[in-house]
């Protein structure tokens, strides 16, 4: 799946064919670094937007189809009624287009006979589904009947319903346990005060939804005019057309996006601690930030790779871990999102060395956004972020996802083409432009759970 944002920091398989996989692929992942790689783009006669790779080397074929349709539309008061919607397509399946009806098993029984992987997600901004298949018929025909009618004829069993609603709040209830979770949801809320950005669901929300919350979250958003459809492999450009057209024809006709809130981009500095028995405390800090099609992504990409995004290698963990002790992992990042994502660093530590290592991570980022890196820290930076790029796109599915951000974010064709040119042009001045402009040390939400009292 693609569905998760792509951050600058750092959200299912025939396996009898992994062995081939990982060979073509890597050829593939070469071949791209030194040479345009193929993207296709047209606007499907249902109106959905089609981006195409052909990848004739392994006999697969890996489709994707992003949705507008993620939780910031989520009602007041049913936050993960956008997750349950997509987790649940595979379900069961009304009749359709000569398909019989399926229930959750004859749908899972369906894709194990043809050795095809399909599944359901959704993040903030989209839902929606990913598909791998052999490209041999008639199993990728089979495939993506069945992804067609799942997609076009949800039931959404009212006996399944309630039993994943269970699941998912057992998970939530767990995860409210753990430090980290606590932090990262607490943060969410002040960084986002106003906006479903910060919205988290909670056993509560969860237990609102109902089955027909799911059937009209799903005919009002599922629609061919809101819908990115991403493939890549052996096929030829005219499959790929048909594919999408056959994907997006017959999905309901929906409704306009709902209005969102513009992202607040300014909030009050603030600091929240929260008591829990945990033997470390969790630091979370973070402010809203960019959008992913902002033009200073690469400038901050790679001044984040120097600040707190690169390792080992990054001068927050060289000088609050390596130099000092005083924490178990630190890292900053940056998650653009359709909307201005969230600048963050995060970090673990002894109870009593919160204080000090809070304080230090604080004068570091101060000083970082006055003097960007040094001349040897941005070189270093550029050189493993250039070197590193292969790893990026060095599986089909990898592949899959850049294409995918690329068709949903409406970034040029040529985007990966020109990345590490991009990486390369980055100045010491450009990096610290961007990070003056976009984050502001004395106006960043702090949350700190299991630590010491206020001082």
């Amino acid at each position: 799946m693609s569905l998760s944002v792509m951050t600058i920091a750092s959200p299912r398989m025939v396996r009898r064919l992994a062995a081939v996989a990982c060979g073509a692929v890597a050829l593939l992942a070469g071949s791209v670094a030194q040479a345009a790689l193929p993207i296709e783009n047209w606007t499907a006669s249902t109106g959905a937007k089609v981006f195409f790779v052909p990848s004739p080397s392994i006999p697969m074929l890996d489709v994707n189809i992003d949705f507008d349709a993620g939780g910031r539309y989520d009602p007041p008061g049913k936050a993960g009624l956008a997750t349950l919607t997509a987790a649940l397509l595979d379900k069961g399946a009304a009749a359709q287009d000569g398909q019989p009806a399926r229930n959750e098993a004859q749908v899972a029984d369906a894709f194990a006979d043809t050795g095809a992987d399909f599944g359901g997600a959704a993040g903030g901004d989209r839902g929606g589904i990913g598909l791998r298949t052999l490209t041999a018929s008639p199993e990728r025909e089979q495939s993506l009947r069945l992804a067609g009618q799942l997609i076009k004829a949800p039931t959404y069993p009212a006996a399944v319903v309630e039993r994943e609603k269970q699941r998912l709040i057992t998970a939530i209830r767990e995860g409210d346990s753990r430090p980290g979770v606590i932090a990262d949801k607490t943060l969410s809320k002040a960084v986002y005060p106003n906006h479903p950005y910060g919205v988290s669901a909670t056993p509560e929300s969860v237990a609102a939804i109902s089955r027909d919350d799911l059937l009209k979250f799903w005919r009002d958003n599922y629609t061919a005019k809101r819908a990115v459809v991403t493939l890549i492999g052996a096929i030829d450009r005219k499959q790929a057309e048909q594919i999408a057209e056959d994907l997006t024809r017959g999905l309901p006709e929906g409704v306009a996006a709902p209005k969102v809130p513009d992202v607040q981009m300014t909030i009050p500095g603030s600091e929240t601690r929260i008591p829990h028995p945990a033997q470390q405390a969790s630091v979370a800090m973070g402010q809203p930030a960019i959008a992913r099609g902002d033009p200073d992504y690469f400038a901050l990409l790679v001044g984040n790779y120097v600040l707190g995004g690169g390792g080992f290698s990054s001068r927050l963990t060289d000088q609050v871990r390596e130099k000092r002790g005083l924490t178990y992992g630190v890292d900053s990042y940056f998650a653009p999102a359709k909307q201005p994502g969230p600048f963050g660093i995060t970090l673990q530590t002894k109870k009593e060395n919160t204080d000090e290592a809070l304080r230090l991570v604080r004068e570091i980022l101060k000083q970082y956004v006055q003097t960007g890196p040094t001349d040897a820290e941005l070189r270093a930076a550029k050189d493993n972020l250039v070197n590193g790029f292969p790893l990026r796109i060095d599986s089909n599915r990898k592949l899959l996802t850049n294409v995918a951000n690329i068709g949903w974010y409406g970034l040029p064709l040529d985007y990966l083409d020109t990345w590490t040119a991009q990486i390369g042009k980055v100045t010491r001045e450009q990096v610290r432009a961007a990070f003056q402009k976009h984050v502001h040390p004395d106006a960043m939400a702090t949350v700190i759970v299991g630590g010491p009292a206020q001082p």
